[in-house]
This record gives structure tokens, sequence and C-alpha cells, in this order.
């Protein structure tokens, strides 16, 4: 069996910048410990896999140790192999998800707009000691939602200078880490690590602006916000807090088509 495969790199318009992901198309579902195999070799942050339905595909996510249950980069890279490729025509797709429900994704000249859910944090009372050991720095508050832990710093350059301890990030497990700060050159910045479930810093996370987006837009009381991970490879993207929604904004580019063999 021949499947196609795609490499896209998402959240940039550069190549070998932003978050690369794998996009593998299937004809319908196999079992999901080869899903997460082939999300291992690929060896990336993230392996969507979609299967065509009459008017919409089916999306999963796989890191390579798991399947998860929302993940933006990938989605973005799904979105533009479906519209730059498969479709070129079209200007928007829906995708079906196990726990993210439908997801919309359109595109104009420049951007691919996706329609996620707002997760809005909430203060965490007691965080455990292990996240700010495992940071080496002390945030000014910890948020939690959609299992992630948010420590919020207190200005760009203290993003940039953390080294955080990935081993004893993973003791928080199913907990990942967030860290957020107010931006220079962008309404704010962050970092993702999630070593736990094989991914020790992620590039750039869109799931994650689903959660810093509403925090931002309620402490700078504006509803369009732009964002920058502060990744060695970093990337860019544009929030827009709309109710119970976040509209991200993001470009994407592809680097590799390639057929796996079954």
């Amino acid at each position: 069996m021949q499947i196609p495969l795609f490499h896209v790199d998402a959240f940039t318009d550069r190549a070998f910048n932003g978050n690369p992901a794998a996009v593998c198309l299937l004809d319908s579902w196999l079992d999901d410990e080869w899903l997460r195999q082939v999300a291992a070799e690929s060896n990336l942050s993230a392996t969507a896999f979609l299967v065509p339905r009459s008017d919409s595909y089916e999306l999963r996510w796989f890191t390579p140790l798991c399947e998860i249950r929302l993940c933006g980069h990938a989605t973005l890279a799904a979105a533009y192999v479906v519209l730059h490729v498969l479709h070129a025509g079209k200007d928007a797709v829906r995708f079906e998800t196990r726990f993210g429900g439908t997801l919309l994704v359109q595109r104009d000249a420049t951007l691919f707009s996706m329609d996620f859910p707002a997760l809005p944090p909430t203060r965490c009372v007691s965080p455990r000691c292990a996240l700010i050991e495992a940071l080496e720095a002390a945030p000014v508050e910890v948020l939690e939602a959609n299992d992630t832990y948010i420590a919020v710093f207190e200005n760009h350059a203290a993003i940039e200078r953390l080294r955080p301890n990935f081993e004893l990030l993973k003791t928080l497990h199913p907990l990942a880490v967030a860290v957020t700060a107010a931006g220079s050159g962008a309404d704010f910045v962050s970092r993702y690590f999630a070593p736990s479930y094989g991914v020790p810093e992620d590039p750039v996370t869109g799931s994650v602006h689903c959660v810093l987006a509403p925090y931002w837009s309620n402490r700078l009381s504006k509803s369009r916000l732009h964002a920058r991970q502060l990744s060695e490879r970093a990337g860019e993207l544009w929030c827009e807090v709309a109710g119970e929604r976040v509209i991200l904004h993001g470009r994407a580019i592809l680097t590799m088509q390639a057929t796996l063999t079954l």
C-alpha cells in the first residue's frame, strides 16, 4: 500500500522555520498503534492523519508517544495540504475531530484562519513545587487550563533565558507547561514544554494559544493579538478572541512530499 505523506512547516512562510508537522493521507482508519508508530518514525512533535469524507475530513493527531486531543500546527499543516495540494481551488476545509469537535480552516491570499475553542485559564492556587524547580525560575503567576500549567513571567527576556529541566517537567504529567510574558515586538511571547508526551520543547504551539489568547486579551484589553513563540525555530501567529472561540491566523509552507510504503 502506498500512502501519501507530506511535511509542512507551520506558522512561518520560510522553510525550516516554524513548527514542522507530518500529514498522512489515509483511505480509512488503520490500527492506532500503527498510527503511533508512523508518528514515531516521523519523529516530529505531531503527525496529522486524514481520512476523507463526502464534504470534510476526519482528523487525528499523534506525537511520537501518543494521541493528543488538540493540535494547532498540525491542523494548519493538514489544511495547507488539502487547500494547496489536494483541492487547490477550494478556500475552506472542515475537519471532524474526536475531542475538539468540528474545526473550520479558511484561507485568503496569505493567511490560514483556524476556528478553535477558547480555553480561558484559571488561577492555580497551589502549583506543584516541581514546576518552579523544573523551570529554575519563579513566575509571577501560575494558571491552569487544558492540562497545561501557564507560568507568567515579568518580561520577554525572562522567557528567552529559561533553561528548564525536562526530566523534572516529566513528573508533572499529564500536565504540560507553557511560559509566557508580554512581548517585545509582539503583544505576547511564549514557549511550550511537553516532554512526557515526547515533545521536550515544541517549536510553535497553536493549541496553547486557545489558552494564552483569552488571558492576554483580558490583560491587554484587546481582542486581536500578535503572538510569537521563542523556540529555536521560532514562529508567529495572530489571534482573534471572539466569545467562546479563538481564531488563529498563520502561514505555512510545504517542505517535503513523499510516499509511505505499508
